[in-house]
């Protein structure tokens, strides 16, 4: 019995090494694609079924040596104080672009996965997170470059029988600062 402990602690203990003598993975292109997001933006939201739009400011970095883009996003408008953080990559086995997504509004996260259209400048991503009663929902994200310093994202619920009603849009512009964004002197 205690010869099985000790193969199973050598075996436990060899993994780490084999892994780190493994070449690690590198950014791509696609990881290029979403640093093209650091920065800070000014969001607006709207939702569907609320028709004021609501401000609010999201900040992108690129970390773990370029492969993940994480996202802070903060609200506070009277009424209504948000928070949410996000981490994407792309995923080079899937060969799909891959999210997590968690708020101040939710105990579950959302996970999806998508493909960027080039041609389209479009990053479609699909998945499950939590609905506003707290149970899982079939999602779906269309963010849209409309120009170098702002985008639109579209979230939608994907009902049972496969229809997608739009909750909410959200209009991004990035704010001027060390040569990037609208106004930014060059």
């Amino acid at each position: 019995m205690s010869r099985s402990i000790g193969l199973a602690v050598a075996l436990l203990l060899a993994v780490p090494f084999t892994t780190l003598a493994q070449e690690p993975a590198k950014p791509g292109k696609e990881h290029a694609e979403l640093k093209k997001l650091e920065g800070v933006w000014d969001a607006v939201m709207k939702m569907a079924e609320a028709p004021e739009p609501m401000p609010g400011v999201v900040t992108y970095k690129m970390e773990c040596d370029g492969m993940w883009l994480t996202s802070d996003f903060k609200m506070d408008v009277p009424g209504f104080k948000f928070q949410g953080r996000g981490t994407d990559g792309y995923d080079q086995n899937k060969k799909k672009y891959v999210g997590f997504w968690v708020d101040s509004m939710s105990s579950a996260p959302m996970i999806m996965e998508g493909t960027m259209d080039p041609a389209t400048k479009t990053t479609t991503m699909t998945g499950e997170g939590p609905g506003m009663n707290g149970t899982p929902i079939k999602m779906k994200n269309v963010s849209t470059w409309t120009s170098a310093d702002s985008m639109t994202l579209e979230v939608f619920v994907v009902m049972p029988d496969g229809e997608e009603k739009k909750s909410m849009t959200i209009t991004y512009t990035r704010r001027a600062e060390a040569g990037r964004g609208p106004g930014a002197k060059k």
